[in-house]
């Protein structure tokens, strides 16, 4: 299936066009006026389907279900007032997270390379949530609505040119042609970061973690680039200076010294996003024993190295590494997941099957899980199996294209063409490409002509996906 995507430099100049704020009504306070909470809903789901057609993202159902999770735990005790949140994972090692207008939340592999605990992690997205709960896009929008150009334009195409790691020399011009704008910009968003981490604090110690963490990470950003010509997308979108240091540190000193600074949960997802970035598993085996041998009580290297020896073929030898962490913990997703991988790879089916079905039933609800039973079925070619399960997920999880991607699959296995087509529409508008979305359903509409209720639901889906084009189309004029 092959993407059509949109060029960053024609998204930076849809969203740079005057005409969007002038447009929006009036809905009784200075930021509604010219962004609505659900206006904002509408484009923050607009731009995430364009940003995934863009960038890489890491297919790792652990790693999401671990975002999704931990941010949905600091939703809870935040200021966020809506919670219908949307998350993507990038595929990248550079420093960065983000918060976009409508609750989404973008977090590059690399944040858990650079947060060293749990707590740090943790603090660089309650800080992300903040911007959120504060409406810092709309608040910018209402201290901007004198420019000509609205800070839309640099706010959403900036991120979606640091997120894929383009430097497009077109986005570069425009930006140029904002000085004035910009420099206003800059100052609001520091006025933004300061509230940001204030906000932040406070929340991470009502979600139980040590707001310490917070100023620890910025002072080990601070030292580990103060000399950089380019530091992580992270400092330039989130400056660090020596007074923003000081002020989180003196408000973080003012709470209670009892929050949980890391767990091992944190430090496994670590282990698998370090192995992700590792030259090659190889070297990983190796890191891996050497943490092993400095320290036999290490769980997250051991486990660390049963992934890289699975990854490197080495099925036995990491078997022998997880046999040790299950029998201390032996009802522990993250370790059952590891030797689920390593049975598949040595193709021992029955002992799979067992160890799947036991943690369905002590997780039914865990999409890592539900994966690794969709993983099985397709292994066995219980394609209908498969398909019902997919089912299943996608009750909790519609709004995942890599779900869509995989019920495509399933579907085209098991010779369910119109079905087939559907999947693929709806993977399609997922990443943005409404062309290739409505190509797909009016494929399936021509296989279901002989099946009038069928025709009539893909009638009515194609309707809904042509609204969806048409809002869109009409939100970046």
């Amino acid at each position: 299936m092959t993407l059509l995507r949109p060029t960053l430099l024609t998204l930076a100049c849809l969203l740079a066009m005057p005409s969007y704020a002038d447009d929006l009504p009036s809905l009784g306070d200075a930021s509604s006026a010219l962004v609505s909470p659900q206006q904002e809903y509408q484009l923050g789901r607009a731009w995430l389907s364009l940003l995934r057609g863009q960038v890489s993202q890491l297919d790792d159902p652990q790693l999401k279900e671990f975002v999704e999770n931990s941010v949905y735990r600091l939703s809870e005790t935040s200021q966020v007032q809506d919670r219908r949140l949307e998350f993507i994972l990038l595929n990248s090692p550079q420093l960065n997270a983000f918060a976009a207008p409508g609750g989404i939340v973008g977090v590059n592999g690399g944040l858990f390379l650079y947060a060293q605990t749990e707590a740090e992690y943790a603090s660089v997205m309650a800080h992300e949530l903040a911007h959120l709960s504060q409406r810092h896009f709309a608040r910018g929008l209402e201290a901007q609505q004198h420019m000509q150009l609205p800070v839309l334009a640099g706010m959403l195409a900036g991120i979606i040119a640091a997120a894929a790691g383009a430097a497009d020399a077109g986005i570069a011009a425009i930006a140029s042609t904002q000085a004035a704008a910009l420099q206003e910009q800059r100052r609001f968003s520091r006025q933004n970061e300061q509230e940001a981490d204030r906000i932040g604090l406070l929340n991470l110690e009502k979600a139980g973690f040590d707001p310490r963490a917070m100023p620890t990470m910025f002072e080990r950003l601070m030292r580990q680039y103060r000399y950089d010509a380019k530091p992580p997308e992270f400092l330039l979108t989130h400056p660090v200076s020596e007074s923003r240091i000081a002020d989180t540190r003196n408000r973080a000193e003012q709470y209670p010294n009892s929050g949980v600074s890391d767990s091992l949960r944190y430090q496994l997802m670590r282990a698998r996003v370090q192995l992700i970035y590792e030259e090659t598993p190889g070297v990983a085996v190796k890191r891996f024993r050497s943490q092993l041998d400095e320290n036999p009580k290490l769980d997250a290297a051991r486990y660390g190295l049963a992934i890289a020896l699975t990854k490197s073929g080495q099925a036995q030898p990491a078997r022998e590494a997880l046999q040790p962490l299950l029998a201390g913990a032996p009802n522990d997703i993250t370790y059952n997941l590891a030797m689920i991988s390593v049975d598949m790879f040595n193709n021992r089916l029955d002992d799979v099957q067992s160890r799947v079905k036991r943690m369905l039933s002590l997780y039914p609800s865990s999409y890592s899980v539900n994966q690794a039973n969709i993983n099985l079925l397709m292994k066995q070619g219980r394609t209908q199996q498969a398909e019902q399960a997919l089912d299943q997920l996608l009750k909790s999880r519609p709004k995942d294209p890599d779900v869509w991607y995989q019920m495509a699959e399933v579907r085209g296995l098991r010779g369910n063409t119109v079905g087939l087509h559907q999947a693929r529409a709806e993977f399609f508008a997922l990443v943005g490409d409404y062309k290739q979305a409505l190509q797909q359903l009016d494929f399936a509409k021509r296989r279901a002509n002989n099946n009038f209720q069928l025709a009539s639901r893909i009638d009515a889906r194609e309707r809904e996906l042509r609204e969806e084009q048409r809002l869109i189309e009409q939100m970046m004029r």
